[in-house]
Order: C-alpha cells, then structure tokens, then sequence
C-alpha cells in the first residue's frame, strides 16, 4: 500500500476537484469514507465511470437529520482530516463545521474546498473552473493571439489549482498535526491556487521579459521553436527546442538550411519562422516526423488522442494508464519505490457500503438496525 496507509479521512461527496483530491490521497494509500447523500446502496451501472471517486467506500447519510449529524461526527471524531467542497457556510448549517469538528478531534485537520476562497466578496458566488482562473491572469494567458482565450479544460483551476493543493495542504496539515497534537483549517480556493502556477509568469512579467499578450512570448506559441504544427495528414506534433543545442538539432534534422533560422530568440522573426514551419512540417505526416524526431534531444512528441496516448509504447512500459473494471483510467502518481501506491477498489455506487463502514468504524449491530429504522441510513 502507499505512504498514506493507516491515515483515516473522511469525506463528504462533492464534485470536481473535491473528489479529485480525494482520489490522489486514496490512491496513496489513505482510507477515506466518503459520505454521500443517503441511498439505497443499490449497484449503478454508470458508477465505475466517476473515475475520480475510485479507491474509496461510500456511506449513505441523511446529515439533515440530527442523527445524521451526530452519525458524521462519530466517523469525524476518529479521522485524521476531513475534506468538503460546498460553498462556505454549508457545513457551518449542518451543524458540521470547523469549530464543531475540531472541538470533537483537537488533532483533526479540516480540508475546505472553494473556487473563491472562505473569505473575500466573490466567496458566496457560485462559479466554475472558467471563472476562477479568469481572475489570475492565466485565462488571460492561454490561447492565439488574434483569438479569444482558449479554456485548457479544467485542469488549471479545478485539478492544479484545486484538487492537487488541496491534497498538498491537507498532508502538509497532517504532518504538523503530529507535531504539535492539534488540527487547523486548510482553506484551498482555486483562485490562490491557480495564481500560484502563475508564479514563474508573473515574475517574468514583473522582471519585463513577459508581454502581457498571448503569443508574444517563448512558452505561449509565440516563438517558432515551442508551439504545435499541423503534419501532412492533418495531424498534429509538438517541439519545444528552446535551449541552443537542441534548436540546432531541429535546424538539422528538419533538413533546414535558410540562414534566418539562425536568429532563434529575435522575436521580431518568430511571426516569419512560425509560418515558414508550418510549411515544412506540412510536407510529412506525423508518423514520418517521429521517425525522424522522436526519441531524439529536440524536444519534440506527436500529439496524441485520448485513445493513441493509452496505446503509446512509452506510456504502456510505464503503465501510465490502467483498466479496472473495464475502465482505462490513469495510474496513481507519482511513483514510489518502496511504498507502492495503488487503486484500492472501483468507483462505489452511493451508499454501497454504509452497514460495512459504519461497522468498521465502531458501530455497533443495534446502532446500524437503529439508524436503519429512522431512515437515517
């Protein structure tokens, strides 16, 4: 099992980056009781899809109800971290925020997930990954430079910036709660965490080698040597020769001889190169180019579907992606050599294992026939 074995978190079921975080802490190893809205625990087909909600047991729990409530915190009371993703305040109206759980498990470390944060004047407003990474200039950042910004799915706002800083948090609160004996709230907003992978960008642009222009600059597609080119058969390869060496092996093995290639980082030239490229990579399909380029030190990959990157022999030596119940998903990451993290199980239908959770986290068989019968569970 991974390095999280033996570390009990409890959460409660949200969408997006919630979950995502939830998953990467499951796949390391951690237990993690995901409460969600009560169920019949009855099998649906469609549940091993939710990819992002594998590795973990589902308990169905009516936390509107006041045994509901007093069920939640029985669980909280013996987990190391909670995590949850409502708006703020939510938990606060159950009756299961910060100040209550903590109060019931000093040592608990409270993992809250936002698009804007606990605190600030958007923080009541609803909004999607769009809108968060909109606010930090890295929307602003992404796309052609005569287009409009172009949405990197959600990855930026609700996974990188969210779901991955959460977990970071959430572990990092873990490890000081060992030391000191106490808990404390992680509050993971996805427009802090999405700034944050600005870092490098604003300080280029504080230092004045950043335009605050998309395609103006080496990283954005604005220079010739890092950016995406259309092959001969519609098909699509990437480059990104930014260090001398490597610029040159381009130049060679591209069989490219016009001397105003020898002007790498004149940006004045990048609009000329870029176009004189795209025709060069045109006169080969993207299978003829990676015989000739891939593997070698110009940074260079094909652009690869959902269905080729599965398929891909460095990927399948890797086992970069894997298939659990017939589903392809990706691997856990990152890789450890003694600890070795893996899926513990598929995704669960809700409810499915409320009787087994509950029994093995101190409930005892009177309490679940009780809790039954009030339709609690």
């Amino acid at each position: 099992m991974g390095p999280l074995k033996g570390i009990r978190i409890v959460e409660f079921a949200g969408i997006g980056p919630g979950p995502f975080c939830a998953m990467m802490l499951s796949d390391m190893g951690a237990d993690i009781i995901r409460i969600d809205r009560k169920a019949d625990g009855s099998s649906h087909p469609n549940a091993k899809y939710n990819v992002l909600n594998r590795g973990r047991r589902s308990a169905g729990i009516d936390l509107k109800h006041a045994e509901g409530k007093n069920t939640a915190l029985r669980l909280i009371e013996q987990a190391d971290a909670l995590l949850e993703g409502f708006r703020p305040g939510v938990m606060e109206r159950l009756g299961l925020g910060p100040n209550v759980c903590l109060e019931k498990n000093p040592k608990l470390v409270y993992g809250r997930m936002t698009g804007w944060g606990q605190t600030g004047p958007l923080s009541p407003a609803a909004g999607h990954d769009i809108n968060y990474i909109s606010f930090t200039g890295a929307l602003h950042s992404i796309g052609p430079g005569d287009g409009r910004p172009s949405p990197p799915l959600n990855l930026v706002g609700d996974y990188g910036g969210g779901g991955i800083f959460l977990a970071f948090g959430m572990v990092c609160g873990m490890l000081e709660a060992i030391k000191s004996g106490k808990g404390q709230v992680v509050d993971a907003a996805m427009v802090d965490g999405a700034s944050t992978l600005m870092a490098a960008t604003y300080g280029s642009w504080s230092g004045g080698s950043w335009a605050d222009e998309r395609e103006k600059n080496m990283l954005d597609g604005g220079a010739h040597f890092y950016g995406t080119y259309e092959t001969a058969d519609g098909k699509y390869i990437s480059v990104g020769s930014i260090e001398p060496q490597f610029y040159a092996l381009l130049l060679e093995l591209a069989e490219i001889t016009d001397p105003e290639f020898d002007s790498q980082m004149d940006q004045e030239r990048w609009p000329s190169l870029k176009r004189k490229l795209r025709e060069i990579f045109k006169t080969r399909t993207r299978d003829e180019w990676c015989d000739v380029m891939l593997g070698t030190d110009i940074c260079f990959a094909p652009v690869l579907s959902l269905a080729e990157s599965v398929q891909a022999p460095h990927n399948v030596a890797r086992k970069t992606f894997v298939e659990m119940d017939g589903v392809i998903q990706p691997a856990p990451a990152p890789r450890f050599s003694r600890t070795e993290p893996e899926i513990q199980s598929p995704p669960p239908s809700p409810g499915e294992h409320t009787s087994s959770v509950l029994s093995d986290w101190g409930f005892t068989a009177e309490d679940l026939d009780k809790l039954k019968s009030e339709r609690v569970v």
